[in-house]
Formats: structure tokens, C-alpha cells, sequence
């Protein structure tokens, strides 16, 4: 039976006395309105800790004024039915007041440099500060030995890397596969705000991620494929943010051959969706 703990109390009561028996702890921090592919995470961090520990904070620091944090889907219920099928440990689903206890107006912002100001961070801005702002507070609240995050948010796990570098938190991030649909789309929360029509259309971001990485290894160059994805999505009908050729570390390749990694931001109608690739050129 899953333990839901809804005090900070309760929750460092918790973990003292996994500690105390000397048992390794995994954590998924998560938003909510769970799928496969946070389920994945679960068992990812199972393989990596004697306990398990999840969350669910929609956290209103990282929606910009006119994103949808409103209309996350919440789901609670199936979330704790959805994590105990997993064998997730814990719940914790802390309040905003416990989160912030100074209200979200006063509280300590977190900041990483270089990493977070590009793409995703150039498109939505002030996102990755409120991305690190909660991660750092649930990881300070959990102090989990190693923390499970999704490869679909390929920019956001290497931004809290860096954090989580920087600031020396003893811990080890884990990074899980992209779970896709049978049709090669990456399972996000989002995906339930496309209308039927959409959902059809919206496949197409994988297929050009594909695409991309063909070019490239047909010998195109960056910026003609960049062209060429942003292109392809346009003539479907998505409005696209971009369509990126980057090295892992999201800096700007040259052609030498190496691993990368097609990054797609791009909306259908309200809904943005993202998703990447990775693969070795030559």
C-alpha cells in the first residue's frame, strides 16, 4: 500500500526512518496527470533504490501569464492508484504554502545560467527558473539518493544537471527513455488537449525528428535541415518554435561527426508539444 503524505513533517519522519535501516532512496518529482511514461520512471529509480518516493506539485513558478497552469489536468486519485501499480513507496503532495512558504511572490528564485537560456528557454522565459526553483526545494525536502527524470524533457534534465553539479547535492540524476505511442508519439500530459484531428497530425513531430536525423546523416547541412524540419511541420499545420540540430550539450555543432541530438517545439492549435532525438552523426 502506497503511503500519501501530505506534511513536510510526516514526509522527513519518512525518509529518517528509511535511513535509519539503511535503505537507498529513488524519487520521481512529477507534475501530475501521470502515464507509462512516468510509471517508467518508477521502475527506472526501483532499479536504483531500496525505496521509492514520488510527487505531484503542478507548480505555478514555471507557467509563464498566459500558459496553461489553470488547466493542468489534475488527477489525483488515478495518480495514487496509477504510482501504487508501479510500486511507488510514497506520495508526497505537498501544498503551494509548503512549498512557498513566503508566498510565490517572496520566494528564493534559482537561476542556471547558459544552458536554460536557449530554446525552450529563449521561447519561454523565466520557465527553467521556476523549473530549478521547485526541484531544488523538493530535493532538499526528499534528499534522495538518486532522482528519475524523463528524456522528453531532454533541455530541463540537462539544466537541473548542471544545478544539481553546481550546487554539489549528493545525489545521482537517472535519465529515462522517451515512451511513445504507437504511432511515435511521446506521451505527455498535453496530449489529451488535442482534438481528434490533431492528435493525428501531431505524430508528424517524430516522423520529422526521424527525417532530421536522416538528412544529417546523409551529409545536409545544420542549417538547411533546420529549414527543412521547421518546413515540413508548417505545411501540416503546426505553429513551430523551433526545429534545432544541437549537440548534447544544446550548444551549436559544427559538422564533425559525434552525437546530437533534433530538439521539435511546435504548436497545434492551444497545445504545445515538444520532443527530441538522439543518435551519433557519421
Amino acid at each position: 500500500m502506497i503511503e500519501t503524505i501530505t506534511e513536510l513533517q510526516r514526509l522527513r519522519a519518512c525518509i529518517l526512518g528509511w535511513r535509519r535501516e539503511g535503505l537507498r532512496i529513488g524519487f520521481v518529482p512529477t507534475m501530475g496527470n501521470l502515464h507509462a511514461g512516468h510509471y517508467s520512471l518508477v521502475a527506472l529509480a526501483r532499479k536504483h533504490a531500496d525505496r521509492v518516493i514520488s510527487s505531484v506539485f503542478v507548480n505555478p513558478t514555471q507557467f509563464g501569464p498566459n500558459e496553461d497552469f489553470t488547466r493542468y489536468p489534475r488527477t489525483p486519485e488515478a495518480d495514487t492508484s496509477g504510482l501504487e501499480a508501479a510500486g511507488c513507496d510514497a506520495l508526497w503532495l505537498p501544498t503551494v504554502e509548503s512549498m512557498y512558504p513566503f508566498g510565490v511572490d517572496l520566494a528564493v528564485r534559482m537561476r542556471v545560467p547558459g544552458v536554460a537560456d536557449v530554446l525552450e528557454g529563449a521561447h519561454r522565459p523565466g520557465h527553467f527558473d521556476g523549473v530549478c526553483t521547485v526541484v531544488a526545494r523538493l530535493l532538499n525536502q526528499v534528499q534522495p539518493d538518486v532522482a528519475a527524470f524523463g528524456k522528453k524533457d531532454f533541455q530541463q534534465v540537462a539544466v537541473i544537471q548542471q544545478m544539481v553539479t553546481d550546487l554539489a547535492y549528493p545525489l545521482t540524476l537517472l535519465r529515462g527513455e522517451i515512451v511513445r505511442e504507437p504511432d511515435g508519439l511521446a506521451m505527455s500530459s498535453r496530449n489529451q488537449y488535442l482534438t481528434p484531428e490533431d492528435r493525428v497530425v501531431a505524430a508528424e513531430i517524430h516522423r520529422t525528428l526521424q527525417a532530421m536525423r536522416e538528412r544529417l546523416q546523409a551529409g545536409a547541412t545544420r542549417a538547411v535541415v533546420e529549414a527543412e524540419g521547421e518546413q515540413r511541420l508548417a505545411q501540416v499545420g503546426f505553429a513551430v518554435d523551433y526545429a534545432a540540430v544541437r549537440a548534447p550539450d544544446l550548444s551549436e555543432p559544427d559538422d564533425a561527426p559525434g552525437p546530437r541530438v533534433v530538439l521539435i517545439a511546435a504548436r497545434l492549435g492551444r497545445t504545445r508539444l515538444i520532443d527530441n532525438l538522439e543518435f551519433t552523426l557519421g
